[in-house]
Parts: structure tokens; C-alpha cells; sequence
């Protein structure tokens, strides 16, 4: 064709230019066009804020009424130790009316169809089920005694459950890959049988789930000997791991609503704060009514449910954030440990030497004392929500977490360790006058 030919023929149609707020307006993750979202922290807090209402005002509501469910059947305690601190028969069924207030916000979690409520998968039955099991294992001891061996028992059924689903087995997963590699690394071979390093984190995450469970339950359990603390404390133990778990979820692309825990982690943290604040009212010095073992044990669950869900995708890092929020249960249960170790008795031996109980002594009354603790609890709260928002960030590399973890856990069992030898020592120091006089007494008969 001829340059004159060419002039003849109209131009070519030219697309204008997308303007550059288009271009970005484009997703560029696939999985968006199939309907994922994102949600601030706010977004979440507002979407999942009926679960809160709902938890708060069925526990703050039956509370009363449990009360006297309760007094009808003679599960008072009595003062009849010398280490219980309070000085008329109460009701210790409070427990029930938590779960209660925990169940009809998960149930109200259910019905949660837009807003970030319906992105996110909903509470999976195997942690309902522990939840179940948890509560009627602390329910049956409180009414009927039951042996320690059932107690124990039942919280593994609990803690079973969850491994049903998965939920809390990848927790070890960040500490193992760097040795193990990959989950689907062939470790060795015996015949025709593989081991993949996959069944390493499966059944190290298995076995950590137990001691969890049962750690952090009967860690409750311990701390539950003044009018509100335990509550309180897990009042502001739900508050930070809601925190680090808003975090978590904000700005998350979520594809698959049934492969992510983001929403299970804030229904449970809001269940369970909802639930304690309402319980808190009735339950803070002068009681009316107690936890008992229900509320102590079924609490305790939760808020170890929380932390495990904290490692869903092997993120142990934020396990330890969690661990952290938790500190106060752990510095008096490694102090329980070692105190009766070095004395020399069995581990269910009841004393009165818990951080609670010193003090209450220390300072001159229950409530002095329990606020002075949720300061404590509260501390460690912060301390953990930081830790875990500068890793989410990546602020902070995860050995320094790990080392800043290490330390801290590293100074609660010193202190622990430091008390129970100081207590021994006293022990030993008022036993001699008595052994030493002995001597001296024969010696002056014989002469």
C-alpha cells in the first residue's frame, strides 16, 4: 500500500487512557473476584458486637436465678478451712450462669449472616464440644466431689475434641519448621511406611494442646480464691487476646470463610468477656456467689482456646504473645509447683500461700488485694498486646519475641523458685529451736 493509499484510511480507533484510580480499583488476587473482603479492626468490632451484648446480659440476667437454683440444692461453701477468705456460707454454682452467658452468644454468632460476620466461618463444633464437656467436668466435682482422676480425665476429653479439627495442632509448627522443614518433608522411611515431618507438628501440637488444657484450666482454678479475681482477671485477659486477634484479622483477605479462625478467635474472646462482666457484678467482693470449679475450669478452656487458635497457620510467635496475657495463672501455679515439691507433699495439697492469699495478707483486705492484681494481670495484658502487634507488623523478628518471651518466663519461675526456698528456710528455722532442745534436756537429766 502507498503512503497516499494509507492517508485515504480513517485512523484506528485508540482506547482512551484508564484513569489510574481504575487501575487500582482492579483486583489483582483472583480470589477477591470470588468474593473475599476486608475489614478493619473496628469493622470487626462493630459486626461481632451483638456476641458481647448477648454473653453480658444472659450471664448478668440467670446469674441470680442460678443463685438460687444453687441454695435449693445445697451447694453452698461453707468456711470451714482455714485458708478460704470468706466468712458466710455462698452459693458456688456461678459457673453454670457463664456458660450460659458463652453458649447463647456462640449461638448468637451462628445467625451473624453480613458484615464481617459473614465472611468469616463460624465456631467449629469440636470447640462447643469441649466447651460442653469442660463445664460438666467442673459441674459434677462441684456437686458430687468428683475423684481428681475423673477431673483430669474429662479435661482431656476437652482438649481431644479440639484436635478432632484441628484446632490448635499447627501451635508448635514455627519452632519445629526451622528443624524439620516443611510439613510435607519425608523425615525417613521405614519400608512402606513414610514419616513426614507433617506428623511431627501433628502430634507435637496434639500433645501440646493436653498440657495446655490442662495447665491452663487448673491455672484458673488456682487463682480463684478472692471475690472477683478470677473473673476479673479473665475480664482483661479476653480484652488483650480480643486485641492481638482484631489485629490479626484486619486487613486479612479471606477466600475460604471455613479455612480461617480469625472469626471463632473474636466470638470467643467477646463470649467470655461479655460473660465474665456480667458474672463480675454478682462475684466481686462481697460475693454473693461463686465460680467454683465450673467457672474456674470453663474459663480457663477459653481463654487457652484463644491462645492455641492464636497459631492457626503455625504462628507460634503469637502463642507466646498469648502466653504472656496469661503470666499471672502461670507465676502462681510455678509457685504452687515448687512449694510443695521442696516441702515435700503432693501436689493437691491445699495451702495458703498463693499470690492471693500473700496479698491479701501484704496488703490488709480482699479488695485492695484484687485490684492490685488486675494491675498485675492488666500489665502483663499490655506487655503481650505489644509483643504480638509488633510481630504482626514485623517490626520485631520473631527470636526477639521468643527471647523476650524466654526472659520473662524465666524470671516469673526464679521468683517462684526464690519464694518457695525462702518459705522452706522459715520452716526449717522455727523446726530447729524444738530439735535443738532436745540435747540439751538429756544432758542436763544425765548429769
Amino acid at each position: 500500500m502507498t503512503g497516499d493509499a494509507a492517508q485515504l484510511l480513517p485512523p484506528a480507533p485508540t482506547t482512551p487512557p484508564m484513569p489510574t484510580e481504575a487501575l487500582t480499583a482492579i483486583p489483582s488476587d483472583p480470589e477477591r473476584l470470588l468474593g473475599s473482603a476486608t475489614f478493619g479492626a473496628l469493622e470487626y468490632l462493630n459486626g461481632y458486637a451483638v456476641v458481647f451484648i448477648v454473653a453480658f446480659l444472659v450471664t448478668l440476667v440467670v446469674t441470680p436465678f442460678v443463685r438460687k437454683l444453687a441454695i435449693a440444692m445445697e451447694i453452698i461453701d461453707k468456711p470451714n478451712e482455714a485458708r478460704k477468705q470468706h466468712k458466710f456460707p455462698i452459693a458456688y454454682l456461678g459457673g453454670f450462669a457463664v456458660f450460659l452467658g458463652v453458649m447463647a452468644a456462640i449461638a448468637c454468632s451462628y445467625t451473624i449472616v453480613d458484615g464481617p460476620g459473614g465472611t468469616l466461618g463460624p465456631v467449629p463444633l469440636s470447640i462447643v464440644i469441649g466447651i460442653v464437656a469442660i463445664t460438666f467436668t467442673g459441674l459434677a466435682d462441684d456437686v458430687w466431689g468428683w475423684d481428681p482422676r475423673l477431673k483430669i480425665a474429662g479435661q482431656l476429653v476437652a482438649a481431644a475434641a479440639l484436635a478432632v479439627q484441628d484446632v490448635g495442632t499447627r501451635v508448635a509448627e514455627g519452632v519445629l519448621a526451622p528443624m524439620f522443614g516443611e510439613p510435607q518433608t519425608v523425615l525417613m522411611t521405614l519400608g512402606p511406611i513414610a514419616l513426614h515431618s507433617g506428623d511431627v507438628f501433628y502430634w507435637t501440637g496434639t500433645a501440646l494442646i493436653a498440657m495446655f488444657v490442662l495447665g491452663g484450666c487448673n491455672a484458673m482454678n488456682l487463682i480463684d480464691g478472692l471475690d472477683g479475681l478470677c473473673s476479673g482477671t479473665a475480664a482483661i485477659m479476653a480484652t488483650g487476646l480480643l486485641a492481638i486477634s482484631l489485629m490479626m484479622a484486619a486487613g486479612t483477605e479471606i477466600g475460604d470463610p471455613f479455612d480461617s479462625l480469625a472469626g471463632v478467635r473474636i466470638v470467643l474472646c467477646l463470649a467470655l468477656l461479655g460473660s465474665v462482666l456480667g458474672f463480675l457484678p454478682w462475684n466481686f467482693n462481697p460475693a454473693v456467689i461463686f465460680l467454683g470449679d465450673c467457672g474456674s475450669l470453663l474459663i480457663g478452656y477459653l481463654v487457652v482456646v484463644s491462645i492455641l487458635m492464636l497459631g492457626e497457620k503455625g504462628d507460634t510467635h503469637l502463642v507466646f504473645a498469648g502466653l504472656i496475657i496469661f503470666s499471672l495463672p502461670i507465676m502462681d501455679t510455678a509457685l504452687a509447683i515448687l512449694r510443695r515439691k521442696l516441702a515435700g507433699v503432693p501436689m493437691s495439697t491445699a495451702d495458703a500461700n498463693h499470690i492471693h492469699h500473700i496479698a491479701k495478707r501484704e496488703l490488709g483486705g480482699v479488695k485492695k488485694a484484687v485490684l492490685a492484681l488486675y494491675g498485675i494481670s492488666a500489665t502483663f495484658a499490655v506487655l503481650g498486646v505489644l509483643l504480638g502487634a509488633l510481630a504482626i507488623e514485623q517490626i520485631v523478628r520473631l527470636r526477639i519475641l521468643y527471647a523476650i518471651s524466654i526472659v520473662l518466663f524465666g524470671a516469673i519461675g526464679a521468683v517462684a523458685l526464690k519464694v518457695a526456698l525462702r518459705n522452706r528456710w522459715q520452716m526449717q528455722t522455727l523446726e530447729e529451736p524444738a530439735t535443738t532442745a532436745a540435747p540439751a534436756d538429756k544432758a542436763t537429766i544425765s548429769s
